[in-house]
């Protein structure tokens, strides 16, 4: 090997055995091992409702708040104006979140800020709509 070759070759070298090995103790993240984790592959309505788990905010006050329910469906707890405040139970669907409110079958179904008719919410892309005036964004 010539001179020139033997010192571009040991940086190499030097460089490759410098690099740490995997941790392979059990307190390692999968992350850590195998790169990002990918979406789950298993019941296509539970991925579906983890979409909609989390706090959602509307105007003056107004929000919506999303937990999964024991056995199945989703807790709704929700200020939709500024007199009125409860908790509902729900489902996902195929549209959205379908609950009863008073007794009225309702369904915030996703959307923009744009369908919302909330002038607060215009330019968002993640949110849900119960009805024209009334919706709840991420933020």
């Amino acid at each position: 090997m010539t001179k020139l070759a033997s010192l571009l070759a040991a940086p190499l070298a030097l460089a490759a055995c410098a690099q740490p090995a995997p941790d392979p103790s059990p307190s390692a993240t999968p992350s850590e091992h195998v790169g990002p984790v990918a979406e789950p592959r298993g019941d296509p309505a539970v991925a579906t409702e983890q979409r909609y788990v989390g706090r959602w905010i509307g105007v003056e006050g107004m929000f919506l708040d999303v937990a999964p329910r024991t056995g199945g469906g989703v807790t709704m707890e929700m200020q939709w104006d500024l007199d009125h405040r409860g908790t509902f139970e729900g489902s996902v669907t195929a549209e959205g979140l379908r609950f009863m409110r008073n007794g009225v079958a309702e369904v915030a179904v996703p959307g923009t800020g744009d369908q919302a008719g909330l002038k607060w919410l215009a330019g968002k892309k993640d949110c849900l709509i119960v009805k024209s005036g009334e919706g709840y964004c991420r933020k």
